[in-house]
């Protein structure tokens, strides 16, 4: 067995699955230490395997001893853990808003905090910690008219996402031992993202202040939806200065050229599947490591499952074959031919026919 994250490492690990010889048979067992914080990043075109290797990561974090995982689902693909038998809870996600400091309230509503309502909306998050306190601030504020008007619009807005509630998820819920999945599959980009941030957040804040004695390990699908919105200022914050405080942050992506190159610079675990894309093959080699000898494109793997593994930890690279599943997996697309028996049985039943 070999494990990577680091060198001769002796406490938790997850298997993530096997070397791949080069004749394509099946080597040594390969797994991942998640004793220490790590910041990861998975890479790959659609269908390519990404998200299924974040489940296999989400599985063995599950069964793991002091850590608590957190999977920002946005498609929908891990869903199906709600009903398996393992400790995992899908949750429709609601945040407090006062987990939003006044910038990101700014940045989520598409205000300008120096002007006029994003002025105003930037006072009322720093004066109240709940929306309906935020309106109410806003109410009572001396402004003119249009200006109030337009803060009030733009938190009706806000309120109409239904993701924020004056509880929200409770810190405890997230670093637990069990796997929490925030399904926001539902949710529009903006919403989706203040979801994000308010979590990544409370992560980190629950580990700075000693709430929490597990390490939280935030694991986020699509990761590339959310580095333009509200969230890039937390996920930053994470990826540059989480492992200190104990905090792992796991982004997957299909498109690595719009992750920013401090995540790819900061990241020590790189799990790269198959890419066709120019200008993502483009952004990993930017970020390639002086030690990995020849060209990257060349090195990435064809066949799906298979996966070029980077460990900036011991300055190592791996050829894996990531092992299968305990765990239904919600990643896959749908075919047509899945469903061709059940339309044919009813276009029979109906005597209707498309001609």
């Amino acid at each position: 067995m070999v494990v990577i994250g680091r060198e001769g490492a002796t406490g938790t690990t997850v298997r993530l699955g096997h070397y791949r010889a080069r004749d394509g048979s099946r080597g040594a067992a390969v797994d991942f230490d998640v004793d220490r914080p790590h910041v990861g990043l998975v890479v790959g075109k659609r269908g390519s395997g990404k998200t299924y290797t974040v489940g296999v990561l989400a599985e063995g974090l599950l069964a793991a001893e002091g850590v608590a995982p957190v999977v920002v689902d946005p498609m929908g693909a891990f869903t199906p853990l709600d009903t398996a038998d393992v400790s995992a809870t899908v949750v429709d996600p609601s945040v407090r808003a006062g987990a939003l400091d006044p910038r990101q309230w700014c940045t989520v509503l598409g205000l300008d905090p120096e002007r006029g309502a994003g002025a105003l909306v930037w006072r009322a998050a720093s004066e109240r910690a709940t929306l309906d306190g935020m309106r109410s601030w806003v109410a009572d504020a001396d402004a003119a008219a249009s200006t109030a008007r337009a803060a009030t619009n733009h938190l009706a807005l806000a309120g109409s996402w239904g993701v924020f509630e004056p509880s929200g998820i409770e810190t405890e819920t997230l670093c637990s031992d069990c796997l929490t999945v925030l399904d926001v599959s539902g949710l529009d980009s903006r919403p989706a993202g203040a979801v994000l941030a308010a979590v990544a957040t409370t992560l980190y804040d629950a580990r700075m202040t000693d709430r929490t004695n597990r390490l939280p390990w935030l694991l986020v699908d699509e990761a590339h939806a959310f580095t333009d919105g509200v969230a890039r200022r937390p996920l930053r914050r994470l990826v540059t200065r989480g492992r200190q405080p104990g905090v792992s942050c796991v982004l997957a992506t299909q498109r690595p050229s719009a992750v920013p190159a401090t995540t790819a610079s900061q990241t020590d675990l790189l799990v790269a599947h198959r890419l066709t894309s120019a200008a993502d093959v483009d952004a990993l080699q930017a970020a390639q490591p002086t030690y990995l000898d020849g060209d990257l494109a060349a090195r990435l793997p064809e066949t799906t499952g298979d996966a070029l593994i980077v460990d900036d930890s011991t300055e190592s690279v791996h050829h894996v074959t990531v092992r299968e599943r305990r765990t239904p997996h919600g990643g896959e697309t749908p075919r047509a031919s899945d469903f061709g028996a059940d339309r044919g049985h009813e276009a029979r039943a109906g005597g209707s026919e498309i001609r």
